[in-house]
Protein backbone atom coordinates (compact mmCIF):
# COMPACT_ATOMS: atom_id res chain seq x y z
CA UNK A 1 0.00 0.00 0.00
CA UNK A 2 2.95 2.35 0.49
CA UNK A 3 1.38 3.91 3.58
CA UNK A 4 2.80 4.67 7.00
CA UNK A 5 1.12 2.59 9.69
CA UNK A 6 1.49 3.88 13.23
CA UNK A 7 1.26 1.15 15.85
CA UNK A 8 -0.41 2.20 19.10
CA UNK A 9 -0.39 -0.30 21.96
CA UNK A 10 -3.40 -0.25 24.27
CA UNK A 11 -2.61 -2.95 26.88
CA UNK A 12 -5.95 -2.73 28.68
CA UNK A 13 -7.79 -5.59 30.33
CA UNK A 14 -10.34 -3.59 32.35
CA UNK A 15 -13.10 -4.67 29.99
CA UNK A 16 -12.45 -8.42 30.02
CA UNK A 17 -13.37 -11.13 32.49
CA UNK A 18 -10.05 -13.02 32.24
CA UNK A 19 -6.64 -11.56 32.98
CA UNK A 20 -3.79 -11.59 30.47
CA UNK A 21 -5.15 -9.72 27.47
CA UNK A 22 -3.13 -6.69 28.57
CA UNK A 23 -0.07 -8.57 27.28
CA UNK A 24 -1.61 -8.80 23.81
CA UNK A 25 0.28 -5.86 22.25
CA UNK A 26 3.64 -7.29 23.28
CA UNK A 27 2.71 -10.75 22.03
CA UNK A 28 1.56 -9.42 18.64
CA UNK A 29 4.78 -7.46 18.26
CA UNK A 30 6.73 -10.59 19.21
CA UNK A 31 4.79 -12.37 16.44
CA UNK A 32 6.89 -10.33 13.96
CA UNK A 33 4.30 -7.65 13.29
CA UNK A 34 6.96 -5.19 12.15
CA UNK A 35 8.44 -7.64 9.63
CA UNK A 36 5.02 -8.72 8.41
CA UNK A 37 3.97 -5.12 7.75
CA UNK A 38 7.20 -4.34 5.91
CA UNK A 39 6.63 -7.41 3.77
CA UNK A 40 3.19 -6.00 3.00
CA UNK A 41 4.82 -2.86 1.60
CA UNK A 42 3.97 -0.41 4.37
CA UNK A 43 6.22 1.48 6.75
CA UNK A 44 5.46 0.65 10.40
CA UNK A 45 6.19 3.25 13.06
CA UNK A 46 5.75 2.00 16.61
CA UNK A 47 4.67 4.67 19.08
CA UNK A 48 4.79 2.30 22.04
CA UNK A 49 2.07 1.60 24.57
CA UNK A 50 -0.30 3.82 26.49
CA UNK A 51 0.51 3.76 30.19
CA UNK A 52 -2.33 1.86 31.83
CA UNK A 53 -2.41 0.99 35.56
CA UNK A 54 -3.01 -2.62 36.50
CA UNK A 55 -6.57 -3.63 37.31
CA UNK A 56 -5.50 -4.69 40.81
CA UNK A 57 -4.74 -1.03 41.54
CA UNK A 58 -8.29 0.07 40.72
CA UNK A 59 -11.81 -0.49 42.06
CA UNK A 60 -14.07 -2.19 39.47
CA UNK A 61 -17.19 -0.85 41.19
CA UNK A 62 -16.13 2.76 41.68
CA UNK A 63 -18.78 4.17 39.35
CA UNK A 64 -22.21 5.11 40.70
CA UNK A 65 -24.96 2.47 40.42
CA UNK A 66 -26.92 4.79 38.12
CA UNK A 67 -24.46 3.80 35.39
CA UNK A 68 -25.70 0.24 35.56
CA UNK A 69 -23.48 -2.83 35.45
CA UNK A 70 -20.17 -1.75 33.92
CA UNK A 71 -16.92 -2.69 35.63
CA UNK A 72 -13.94 -0.30 35.60
CA UNK A 73 -15.94 2.26 33.60
CA UNK A 74 -13.86 5.20 34.84
CA UNK A 75 -10.65 3.44 33.87
CA UNK A 76 -12.00 2.45 30.44
CA UNK A 77 -13.07 6.06 29.87
CA UNK A 78 -9.61 7.39 30.74
CA UNK A 79 -7.85 4.97 28.39
CA UNK A 80 -10.30 5.60 25.55
CA UNK A 81 -9.94 9.38 25.84
CA UNK A 82 -6.17 9.11 25.52
CA UNK A 83 -6.40 6.54 22.75
CA UNK A 84 -8.81 8.75 20.81
CA UNK A 85 -6.23 11.54 20.91
CA UNK A 86 -3.51 9.20 19.62
CA UNK A 87 -5.69 7.96 16.78
CA UNK A 88 -6.80 11.47 15.78
CA UNK A 89 -3.22 12.77 15.86
CA UNK A 90 -2.05 9.83 13.74
CA UNK A 91 -4.65 10.57 11.08
CA UNK A 92 -3.77 14.26 11.15
CA UNK A 93 -0.16 13.27 10.44
CA UNK A 94 -1.25 11.31 7.37
CA UNK A 95 -0.62 7.84 8.82
CA UNK A 96 -2.98 4.93 9.41
CA UNK A 97 -3.57 4.14 13.11
CA UNK A 98 -3.21 0.47 14.05
CA UNK A 99 -4.34 -0.10 17.64
CA UNK A 100 -3.19 -3.27 19.39
CA UNK A 101 -5.39 -4.41 22.27
CA UNK A 102 -6.03 -5.22 24.92
CA UNK A 103 -9.65 -6.16 25.23
CA UNK A 104 -12.27 -5.03 22.72
CA UNK A 105 -13.34 -2.00 24.73
CA UNK A 106 -10.28 -0.22 23.26
CA UNK A 107 -12.33 0.03 20.05
CA UNK A 108 -14.39 2.75 21.73
CA UNK A 109 -11.34 4.99 21.69
CA UNK A 110 -10.24 3.84 18.24
CA UNK A 111 -13.58 4.71 16.63
CA UNK A 112 -13.94 7.96 18.56
CA UNK A 113 -10.61 9.22 17.30
CA UNK A 114 -11.13 7.94 13.77
CA UNK A 115 -14.53 9.62 13.43
CA UNK A 116 -13.70 13.07 14.81
CA UNK A 117 -13.10 14.61 11.41
CA UNK A 118 -14.81 12.09 9.14
CA UNK A 119 -17.94 10.05 8.61
CA UNK A 120 -16.94 6.42 9.01
CA UNK A 121 -18.33 2.95 8.64
CA UNK A 122 -17.07 -0.12 10.45
CA UNK A 123 -16.50 -3.78 9.70
CA UNK A 124 -16.73 -5.88 12.84
CA UNK A 125 -14.93 -9.22 12.52
CA UNK A 126 -16.17 -10.88 15.69
CA UNK A 127 -18.04 -13.86 17.10
CA UNK A 128 -20.03 -11.46 19.31
CA UNK A 129 -22.29 -8.47 18.69
CA UNK A 130 -20.74 -6.25 21.44
CA UNK A 131 -24.01 -4.35 21.71
CA UNK A 132 -24.78 -4.67 25.41
CA UNK A 133 -25.06 -1.58 27.59
CA UNK A 134 -24.49 -1.15 31.34
CA UNK A 135 -28.25 -1.66 31.70
CA UNK A 136 -28.40 -4.94 29.74
CA UNK A 137 -25.02 -6.58 30.35
CA UNK A 138 -25.20 -9.74 32.46
CA UNK A 139 -21.46 -9.62 33.21
CA UNK A 140 -20.63 -5.91 33.40
CA UNK A 141 -17.61 -6.50 31.14
CA UNK A 142 -17.20 -3.48 28.87
CA UNK A 143 -15.56 -5.55 26.11
CA UNK A 144 -19.11 -6.68 25.34
CA UNK A 145 -20.26 -3.06 24.89
CA UNK A 146 -17.98 -1.16 22.46
CA UNK A 147 -20.46 -0.79 19.61
CA UNK A 148 -23.24 0.21 22.00
CA UNK A 149 -20.89 2.80 23.50
CA UNK A 150 -19.78 4.20 20.13
CA UNK A 151 -23.43 4.51 19.05
CA UNK A 152 -24.45 6.19 22.30
CA UNK A 153 -26.89 3.53 23.41
CA UNK A 154 -28.28 3.24 26.92
CA UNK A 155 -26.41 5.25 29.52
CA UNK A 156 -23.57 5.81 27.03
CA UNK A 157 -25.72 8.48 25.37
CA UNK A 158 -24.32 11.26 27.56
CA UNK A 159 -20.72 10.04 27.66
CA UNK A 160 -18.79 12.21 25.20
CA UNK A 161 -15.71 10.00 25.40
CA UNK A 162 -17.70 7.00 24.18
CA UNK A 163 -19.96 8.28 21.40
CA UNK A 164 -18.09 8.22 18.09
CA UNK A 165 -19.17 11.51 16.47
CA UNK A 166 -18.96 10.42 12.84
CA UNK A 167 -19.88 6.74 13.08
CA UNK A 168 -22.84 5.88 10.84
CA UNK A 169 -24.96 3.07 12.29
CA UNK A 170 -26.21 2.17 8.82
CA UNK A 171 -22.62 1.69 7.66
CA UNK A 172 -21.69 -0.93 10.26
CA UNK A 173 -21.37 -4.53 9.07
CA UNK A 174 -20.77 -7.57 11.24
CA UNK A 175 -18.91 -10.47 9.66
CA UNK A 176 -19.03 -13.92 11.25
CA UNK A 177 -21.43 -13.52 14.18
CA UNK A 178 -22.16 -16.77 15.99
CA UNK A 179 -22.62 -16.07 19.72
CA UNK A 180 -25.33 -13.53 20.54
CA UNK A 181 -27.55 -13.33 23.61
CA UNK A 182 -31.29 -12.87 23.15
CA UNK A 183 -31.34 -9.16 23.99
CA UNK A 184 -28.53 -8.42 21.53
CA UNK A 185 -30.25 -10.49 18.86
CA UNK A 186 -33.28 -8.25 19.15
CA UNK A 187 -31.14 -5.10 19.11
CA UNK A 188 -29.28 -6.18 15.97
CA UNK A 189 -32.54 -6.97 14.19
CA UNK A 190 -34.02 -3.59 15.13
CA UNK A 191 -30.88 -1.62 14.25
CA UNK A 192 -29.72 -0.12 10.96
CA UNK A 193 -26.62 -2.34 11.03
CA UNK A 194 -26.03 -5.24 8.65
CA UNK A 195 -25.18 -8.63 10.13
CA UNK A 196 -23.51 -11.50 8.29
CA UNK A 197 -23.40 -14.63 10.45
CA UNK A 198 -21.26 -17.73 10.14
CA UNK A 199 -24.27 -19.32 8.42
CA UNK A 200 -24.05 -16.64 5.70
CA UNK A 201 -20.36 -17.44 5.25
CA UNK A 202 -21.17 -21.16 5.05
CA UNK A 203 -23.76 -20.55 2.34
CA UNK A 204 -22.08 -17.84 0.28
CA UNK A 205 -18.37 -18.02 0.98
CA UNK A 206 -16.14 -15.55 2.80
CA UNK A 207 -15.12 -13.35 -0.13
CA UNK A 208 -18.69 -12.62 -1.24
CA UNK A 209 -19.74 -11.79 2.33
CA UNK A 210 -16.82 -9.42 2.92
CA UNK A 211 -17.38 -7.68 -0.40
CA UNK A 212 -20.97 -7.02 0.65
CA UNK A 213 -19.82 -5.85 4.09
CA UNK A 214 -17.44 -3.41 2.41
CA UNK A 215 -20.27 -2.08 0.27
CA UNK A 216 -22.24 -1.40 3.45
CA UNK A 217 -19.34 0.18 5.34
CA UNK A 218 -18.24 2.45 2.46
CA UNK A 219 -21.71 3.68 1.49
CA UNK A 220 -21.75 7.44 2.09
CA UNK A 221 -18.67 7.37 4.34
CA UNK A 222 -15.17 8.80 4.19
CA UNK A 223 -13.53 5.56 5.25
CA UNK A 224 -13.83 2.37 7.25
CA UNK A 225 -12.69 1.30 10.69
CA UNK A 226 -11.70 -2.38 10.71
CA UNK A 227 -12.08 -4.10 14.07
CA UNK A 228 -10.57 -7.58 14.30
CA UNK A 229 -11.37 -9.63 17.40
CA UNK A 230 -9.32 -12.84 17.37
CA UNK A 231 -12.22 -14.81 18.86
CA UNK A 232 -13.77 -14.40 15.40
CA UNK A 233 -11.63 -17.37 14.43
CA UNK A 234 -12.28 -20.92 15.47
CA UNK A 235 -10.45 -21.78 18.71
CA UNK A 236 -8.47 -24.44 16.84
CA UNK A 237 -6.88 -21.64 14.80
CA UNK A 238 -6.76 -19.03 17.57
CA UNK A 239 -6.68 -20.67 21.02
CA UNK A 240 -5.35 -17.63 22.89
CA UNK A 241 -8.59 -15.70 23.45
CA UNK A 242 -10.72 -15.15 26.54
CA UNK A 243 -14.13 -15.96 25.07
CA UNK A 244 -13.63 -18.79 22.54
CA UNK A 245 -16.65 -20.04 20.60
CA UNK A 246 -16.64 -23.18 18.47
CA UNK A 247 -17.56 -23.03 14.81
CA UNK A 248 -15.57 -19.97 13.87
CA UNK A 249 -13.58 -18.82 10.87
CA UNK A 250 -10.70 -20.97 9.61
CA UNK A 251 -7.14 -19.79 9.07
CA UNK A 252 -7.56 -19.48 5.30
CA UNK A 253 -11.01 -17.91 5.52
CA UNK A 254 -9.59 -15.23 7.79
CA UNK A 255 -6.78 -14.41 5.37
CA UNK A 256 -9.25 -14.36 2.47
CA UNK A 257 -11.41 -11.88 4.37
CA UNK A 258 -8.61 -9.45 5.15
CA UNK A 259 -7.13 -9.81 1.67
CA UNK A 260 -10.53 -8.79 0.30
CA UNK A 261 -10.43 -5.68 2.49
CA UNK A 262 -6.92 -4.96 1.23
CA UNK A 263 -7.87 -5.26 -2.43
CA UNK A 264 -10.74 -2.82 -1.93
CA UNK A 265 -8.39 -0.43 -0.13
CA UNK A 266 -5.85 -0.59 -2.93
CA UNK A 267 -8.60 0.43 -5.33
CA UNK A 268 -10.49 3.02 -3.28
CA UNK A 269 -8.36 3.92 -0.21
CA UNK A 270 -11.08 2.88 2.25
CA UNK A 271 -9.23 1.66 5.38
CA UNK A 272 -9.04 4.61 7.76
CA UNK A 273 -8.12 2.87 10.99
CA UNK A 274 -7.85 -0.60 12.51
CA UNK A 275 -7.72 -2.33 15.85
CA UNK A 276 -6.66 -5.90 16.63
CA UNK A 277 -7.92 -7.14 19.98
CA UNK A 278 -8.47 -9.93 22.51
CA UNK A 279 -5.16 -11.80 22.13
CA UNK A 280 -4.46 -13.40 25.51
CA UNK A 281 -0.94 -14.89 25.68
CA UNK A 282 -1.69 -16.70 28.96
CA UNK A 283 -4.25 -18.82 27.14
CA UNK A 284 -2.26 -19.14 23.90
CA UNK A 285 -0.17 -22.03 22.61
CA UNK A 286 3.32 -21.05 21.49
CA UNK A 287 2.21 -17.48 20.67
CA UNK A 288 0.14 -18.98 17.85
CA UNK A 289 -2.79 -16.54 18.17
CA UNK A 290 -0.58 -13.47 18.42
CA UNK A 291 1.42 -14.53 15.37
CA UNK A 292 -1.81 -15.08 13.46
CA UNK A 293 -2.95 -11.61 14.52
CA UNK A 294 0.25 -10.17 13.01
CA UNK A 295 -0.24 -12.16 9.80
CA UNK A 296 -3.87 -11.07 9.39
CA UNK A 297 -2.91 -7.46 9.99
CA UNK A 298 -0.33 -7.75 7.22
CA UNK A 299 -2.96 -9.23 4.92
CA UNK A 300 -5.14 -6.19 5.60
CA UNK A 301 -2.31 -3.92 4.52
CA UNK A 302 -1.44 -5.74 1.34
CA UNK A 303 0.60 -8.89 1.98
CA UNK A 304 -0.10 -11.64 -0.57
CA UNK A 305 1.05 -15.17 -1.33
CA UNK A 306 2.17 -13.95 -4.78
Amino acid sequence: MGATVRIIGAPMDYGANRRGVDMGPSAIRYGQLDTQLRDAGVEPVDSGDLLIPRAEERDPDADPPSRGNAKFLREVADVCRRLSEEVADTLADGAVPLVLGGDHSVAIGSMHGSSREADIGAIWFDAHADLNTPETSPSGNVHGMPLAAALGRGSFDDMEWACAPGLDEGAIAYVGLRSIDERERQLVRESEMTAFTMADIDRRGMTAVVEDALSVATSGTDGVHVSLDLDWLDPKAAPGVGTPVRGGVTYREAHAALETVSRRHERDDVVRSMDVVEVNPILDEGNETATLAAELTASTFGKRIL
